[in-house]
Formats: C-alpha cells, structure tokens, sequence
C-alpha cells in the first residue's frame, strides 16, 4: 500500500464564523471514516502560533524557515491501494473542507 499527502493551505479555507463549526464537524467525520476505514495513518494542521525553527547541519537553531517555505494549512496522510482511491479520499476532504485540497504520493522506502 502507497502513502498519500492531501494538503490545503490554510488560507484555502475562507470561512464565516457561522461556517467554521459546520466545516470542522465535517471534516472530523471524514478523518473518523478513514480511521474507521484502516486508511488513516495522519491528520493535523500545522500551529501557526508556534514560530518555526531552523535546524542547521551543524546542530545550531535559528527561528525561520528554508526561503521561500510556505508550510502551513492543513494534513492528511492516508494509506491507500490505489491512486483512485487517494482521488476519492481527497475529493471527501475538499467537500468536507470547502476548499480544493493537493494530493501527493509519497516514494516508497523500505525503511518506514
């Protein structure tokens, strides 16, 4: 079985505060039917209130990130038997979500 990344930027998801509760239910119930499933391996957004760090070769840190790096928004690491079946998990969390969602696969190794 592949790995598969859908992701979404978080300023993807444009919502009311109205719309917030209903969106959130939703797109638990979809993480809840993956885990159900035996697909889920991963859900989570990134916590754009806790400033990210760099960690040098040489094992020094500084705050910030690689130039250019934009990672935040939100995660879901299914695994799946097919591509199809990764386009119809994310086609589940984009209408969960309201908003369009990336859907990558990760290499295969042997070591994880």
């Amino acid at each position: 079985m592949t790995k598969y990344l859908i992701s979404f930027p978080s300023e993807a998801m444009v919502l009311t505060d109205e719309e917030f509760p209903i969106v959130s239910a939703d797109a638990a119930a979809v993480i809840k039917e993956a885990k159900a499933a035996g697909v889920h391996v991963f859900a989570g957004g990134i916590n754009e209130d806790a400033d990210p760090v760099l960690v040098s070769a040489d094992g020094s840190v500084s705050t910030g990130t690689y130039p250019g790096s934009r990672l935040k928004g939100g995660f879901t690491v299914l695994e799946l038997p097919t591509r199809e079946d990764a386009v119809e998990w994310a086609r589940k969390i984009a209408v969960a979500c309201r908003c369009r969602q990336e859907l990558r696969e990760f290499a295969y190794d042997p070591e994880s």
